[in-house]
């Protein structure tokens, strides 16, 4: 009857407490190391409420557990989408991925309805246990992605060869990874590793 007396609380810390990993994944460029420890800590929080629900003071340690792998993920997610999609499929890729969130909710949603009333509530926790096993292997099989940012550059206006000669010369430049430029707008969307980018070079193609 008091939930957010537990929730409240626990979800503050949660947030607060995972400030240092996502610091550590972009800055120190270990984004999956603090991935795969997100999801074990989904695991391992899944498994404690399924062995330790009946205490409160387990419980509360457990979710902030959940609450601060969860978050993690929430803030990681987006940002490896981001840096693994290619330039010119970025906004369909960020579309497939809150599609599939609404999905992910939708489905986890009646599963886990059906195991609380099949199986009992306690079960629920199990069930997640053996899906976070899956993705902490799969996330282990996963490569280390590019630290790339995305960058626009104004090219000025070029026709469709002048652009596609652009893109063969912008990948050129130390630190550009991917160049996508259109002709209509006069804009290059690139992605850049900001370590190693010679922002000289690159600033030689600028219209402005």
């Amino acid at each position: 009857e008091q939930h957010w007396r537990v929730y409240l609380p626990v979800m503050f810390v949660a947030v607060i407490s995972i400030v240092p990993f996502i610091i550590m994944a972009e800055r120190h460029r270990l984004m999956k190391q603090v991935l795969v420890g997100a999801i074990m800590a989904l695991l391992l929080a899944s498994l404690g409420l399924y062995r330790w629900h009946d205490s409160t003071a387990d419980t509360v340690m457990m979710l902030w557990l959940f609450f601060a792998g969860f978050n993690l993920l929430e803030a990681m997610l987006p940002s490896l989408v981001a840096k693994t999609a290619p330039t010119a499929h970025k906004g369909t890729a960020m579309g497939a991925f809150s599609t599939s969130q609404f999905l992910g909710a939708f489905l986890g949603g009646t599963l886990g309805g059906w195991v609380s009333g099949h199986l009992g509530v306690a079960d629920v926790f199990l069930f997640n246990a053996g899906f976070a096993s899956l993705w902490v292997l799969l996330a282990l099989s996963m490569r280390a992605p590019q630290y790339l940012s995305s960058q626009l550059l104004n090219v000025g206006p070029v026709s469709a060869q002048q652009a596609q000669d652009l893109v063969s010369r912008l990948t050129l430049v130390p630190g550009v990874a991917e160049a996508v430029v259109i002709a209509e707008d006069g804009v290059a969307y690139l992605k850049v590793d900001n370590k190693t980018l010679d922002r000289e070079a690159l600033m030689a193609f600028s219209a402005a």
